[in-house]
């Protein structure tokens, strides 16, 4: 659906929630304009929910507001990143892709990338010790999830002989103050290559090549999760947690009650983390004897 200049996304049964599509990516300007868009659409939508933009986190608007966050590099120039917000270690890893003979460039969004991304997507069933969820997509299910938000969109490829290794894609917002990592993935048997850390130091280098103020890597945590491999990558990466206000308003009555219930939370925003740390390990468990024969 579309509001205004916005894609919206409408989820749910029982009751509706709607979105941006690119939500933590593209952001409101004039809240009321897209809400009158949004009543006049015919559509059954009973909360509207969106994040303020960086760099302003004091709360603006006097909807209902509650707090979610991203993981936030600010970015003045490529050198001061790399002498004043990354360490040793984090260098040398970013340095062994060009070492090891990977090169990285961006590219246009052409059926051999589409291909490339296919087949990473489909190397490894499991990452990061959980089901991987675009494992055994077909390729024109990731031709068609490529091709969203072109406008907006920069594609980088991470090559080794000429094969692709890894990729990266930045979603910039409408007024490219903001960049946002919304997909970055290598294969894992050229792990030792750190492919991924080539790229996320060109992305820092497009943003500030392109005087881009900020490069965002998805939120720095979800709910009350506790540190895992990822944020340890955002920390050795110099991205910074940022809390941002978040605006959930009501546009029916059943909108209103499930509000004011607090049932737009995630079940797990209500689970103490030591318990939510033991389902964690039972599901990985889980799915690694499940998926251990696509090891």
């Amino acid at each position: 659906m579309i509001v205004g200049e916005h894609e919206i996304k409408v989820q749910g049964r029982f009751f509706r929630v709607a979105a941006l599509a690119a939500d933590t990516y593209e952001f409101l300007t004039e809240p009321e304009t897209a809400l009158v868009g949004l009543r006049n659409s015919g559509e059954r939508i009973d909360l509207f929910t969106f994040m303020q933009k960086l760099p302003d986190t004091a709360p603006r608007y006097s909807y209902w507001v509650e707090w979610d966050n991203l993981a936030v590099l600010p970015v003045s120039s490529f050198d001061h990143w790399w002498m004043k917000q990354i360490n040793d270690k984090t260098r040398n890893m970013a340095r062994r892709a060009g070492k090891k003979g990977v090169e990285i460039r961006e590219v246009q969004l052409d059926e051999a990338f589409i291909e490339g991304v296919w087949a990473i997507y489909n190397e490894c069933a499991v990452r990061q010790g959980k089901r991987f969820p675009h494992y055994g997509k077909d390729l024109p299910t990731v031709r068609s999830m490529m091709a969203t938000f072109l406008d907006r969109s920069v594609f980088m490829g991470a090559y080794l002989d000429g094969r692709m290794v890894g990729f990266s894609r930045l979603h910039c917002d409408a007024t490219r103050t903001q960049a946002g990592l919304s997909s970055i993935l290598s294969l894992a048997e050229h792990r030792d290559k750190s492919p991924t850390n080539a790229l996320v130091a060109e992305a820092v280098r497009y943003c500030a090549t392109n005087s881009i103020p900020y490069l965002v890597y998805s939120r720095y945590t979800d709910g009350n999760k506790e540190r895992d491999s990822l944020m340890e990558i955002k920390d050795h990466n110099g991205f910074q947690r940022i809390n941002l206000p978040r605006y959930y308003i009501p546009m029916t009555p059943r909108g209103q009650l499930v509000l004011s219930l607090g049932l737009h939370k995630r079940l797990s925003s209500r689970i103490p983390e030591p318990v939510l740390g033991k389902l964690r390990a039972l599901r990985k468990a889980w799915d690694s004897r499940k998926l251990s024969s696509y090891h």
